[in-house]
């Protein structure tokens, strides 16, 4: 049986908080599916399985804190295999089962399952799983008259909940409301009746009553984001302590840095006449939707750099430098009750431009809703800072542990700028490393930032 562990989401977790649990006992999880909320000193992060079954037993209850490496769950075999006398030929699939034989696991790309050949049943028996039958059991329904859409006709809760709703003279069933989610409703005061939930099985979850929340404001696409996002972990600005928690964890990580990692800084300052000029031009053209900001370019451009110079793209770990399996580029987010959360954009150098945005404005936008995942935050290989809307022409960062390189852009002034041996006026941003010398060398980080430079102003190859 699998554990599943309170994870660690950056160098400087020790510890985390279960904030809520968003399944329960015999549900059936993949893996990469949500499944706790837990938080950090910095954020409110979901996090997801690592394994594929159904859950046994919940060990750790809301509002527990502890620390990196607790067990916080079981993991069961989502149901028993046949025998193997009862398989007919050529009815495995390729790829090895999920622990216990779950048949969830998803065949390998390209694979065509065999016909399912389901092994006979006692009469009067239904498959169900345990969860199913006791909801069938509360809800007064014959799990016999059901026709099961699980795998092998088996019985889910969804199942039951349809058949609930058939039956004449009842009511619809009530909405599942998460502990965590029903306690915030009561002191908020938001009537769960009002509220939408956006969980498994549209579970009501902490996020939605947050929304629901009288005063609460949602972030309309215009605004979700910036040339530097800014964001926070949740609807309701954070606690004088859990501002102060943020920003201790953050003064640690940050002193680390400055003692362990030997720092060197670049600057350069890039023409973006060609980019603004690029830019304008295609959101003329595209629909609102596809339209693009400052931003999307010069977090590219970044991704791609890295992606031409790797010695920049990955961790010194046990004195050795391991170039990372792809760009992934972090984005710097700063929180409006302080500090900052960097969310991580997956193989950014592979995204088209209009894809990059899309995929970065969810990310902000999630992030303001704490509803970040654990993947998203803890594996970036670079990280981007972007203070150009808060007004400062330049940055030098600290590097973020165990990365090797900071990427900063300021903000695009107007400038007296020489072009052909005449004396204009361009839109011009200031690009700045911060790298770690153990790594690398200035002769790098010189050919990184060429590298942003020449992409920048070649914007149509982004």
């Amino acid at each position: 049986m699998a554990k599943f562990t309170m994870p660690s989401l950056g160098a400087d977790m020790d510890e985390g908080t279960l904030l809520e649990w968003l399944v329960g006992p015999g549900d059936t999880v993949r893996r990469g599916d949500p499944v706790a909320v837990v938080e950090t000193a910095k954020s409110t992060i979901e996090v997801e399985c690592f394994d594929t079954g159904m859950v046994a037993e919940l060990l750790v209850e809301p509002g527990t804190t502890v620390p990196v490496g607790t067990p916080l769950a079981l993991i069961g075999p989502s149901e028993k295999s046949p025998p193997a006398r009862h398989a007919p030929s050529g009815s495995r699939r390729s790829e090895p089962a999920a622990p216990g034989g779950s048949p969830d696991s998803p065949a390998p790309l390209g694979s065509v399952p065999a016909p399912a050949t389901s092994t006979p049943r006692p009469p009067g028996h239904t498959e169900a799983g345990p969860l199913a039958r006791h909801f069938a059991e509360r809800r007064g329904v014959d799990l016999n008259s059901l026709r099961g859409s699980g795998p092998g006709g088996r019985v889910t809760r969804a199942d039951v909940e349809h058949a609930a709703a058939d039956q004449p003279g009842t009511e619809p069933p009530r909405a599942r409301v998460t502990p965590f989610a029903r306690r915030l409703a009561a002191e908020l005061g938001v009537d769960l009746a009002t509220v939408t939930g956006t969980g498994r099985n549209s579970a009501i979850r902490s996020s939605d009553v947050r929304r629901a929340a009288p005063g609460s404001s949602r972030a309309g696409p215009a605004s979700a984001v910036q040339p530097a996002p800014v964001a926070s972990s949740s609807a309701t600005p954070p606690s004088g302590d859990r501002t102060g928690a943020m920003r201790q964890a953050i003064a640690d990580l940050m002193s680390r840095a400055n003692r362990d990692i030997p720092h060197y800084y670049l600057s350069t300052a890039v023409d973006m006449a060609a980019a603004t000029e690029w830019l304008r031009a295609h959101n003329r053209r595209s629909p609102v939707g596809e339209r693009l900001l400052p931003a999307a370019l010069l977090l590219k451009a970044a991704a791609l750099g890295a992606h031409e110079v790797p010695a920049l793209n990955g961790f010194w770990t046990e004195d050795h430098f391991t170039a990372g399996d792809g760009v992934h580029l972090g984005v710097a987010v700063s929180l409006r009750g302080g500090g900052l959360v960097a969310p991580t954009l997956h193989h950014a150098d592979a995204l088209p431009l209009t894809e990059l945005m899309k995929v970065l404005k969810d990310l902000v936008t999630r992030a303001r809703t704490g509803r970040l995942r654990g993947s998203e935050v803890s594996d970036a290989t670079i990280t981007v800072t972007n203070l150009g809307d808060q007004g400062v022409e330049s940055v030098l960062g600290v590097i973020h542990p165990p990365q090797v390189a900071l990427v900063g852009f300021g903000r695009v002034v107007d400038r007296p700028w020489a072009v052909d041996g005449l004396v204009g006026v361009r839109p011009v941003v200031t690009a700045t490393l911060s790298a770690d010398h153990r790594a690398t060398d200035g002769a790098v980080g010189s050919n990184y930032l060429e590298t942003v430079a020449r992409l920048l102003q070649n914007p149509e190859h982004l």
